[in-house]
């Protein structure tokens, strides 16, 4: 099988490692834009998918490869989809307070103080591109389904894990072993799903 180099729009050893684990299965070999001298992007926009599109694009333009971003994030119905593209810096864009999923549980869990509707989605946003001008990125996305719980259970995960509860397997994502969370979040579906359509071009 000849294998592709693919540029991947982030530094997150975790990520690239998850991402490869995959992906090798359509010849995809993924290198973090850090070893190839490339700065992250700006993430200007309101949406997941231009957010993921500026740095893919970005990635493919400074380094001459295909190139992979993804852009995630947590939507709560209650809260008209906050915090949305902005999770990792929720309570500091709101409140001014540190970055820090501390921070960010805790700003949450007090928006949601008397709510009775708890709905909520993981969502993750992958977008490939094969060359930077590419008219026709693939995007695909992956919606997991919860609950949010106020009070915190695991010690695995990050960010909102500890209170994204999943009543199907009675657990939050953060008390779920890595090997089932990454079968059923939202990132392994979208990388499954991006999985079968690089796999569909080759045939």
């Amino acid at each position: 099988m000849t294998r592709t180099r693919v540029v991947l729009a982030s530094n997150n050893a975790g990520k690239l490692k998850e991402f490869n684990a995959i992906l090798s299965a359509a010849g995809i070999h993924m290198v973090p834009q850090a070893e190839l001298g490339i700065s992250e992007a700006d993430e200007p926009f309101g949406t997941f998918v231009e957010n993921a599109l500026q740095k893919a694009r970005h990635a493919s333009r400074q380094s001459g490869l295909p190139a992979l971003a993804d852009d995630s994030g947590l939507c709560v119905d209650a809260l008209d989809g906050a915090p949305g593209v902005y999770s990792a810096r929720y309570a500091q864009r709101e409140t001014g307070a540190e970055k820090s999923d501390a921070a960010n549980n805790q700003l949450l869990v007090a928006r949601l103080q008397g709510q009775a509707k708890r709905d909520a989605s993981y969502i993750a946003l992958l977008v490939y591109v094969r060359s930077a001008d590419d008219p026709r990125p693939i995007i695909v996305e992956g919606n997991w389904r919860g609950q949010i719980v106020d009070q915190p259970a695991g010690e695995h995960g990050f960010g909102y894990d500890p209170h994204f509860y999943i009543p199907e397997h009675q657990q939050t994502a953060a008390q779920m072993s890595p090997e089932l969370k990454n079968s059923i979040s939202h990132r392994g579906m979208a990388l499954q799903a991006l999985l079968a359509r690089l796999q569909a071009e080759q045939s």
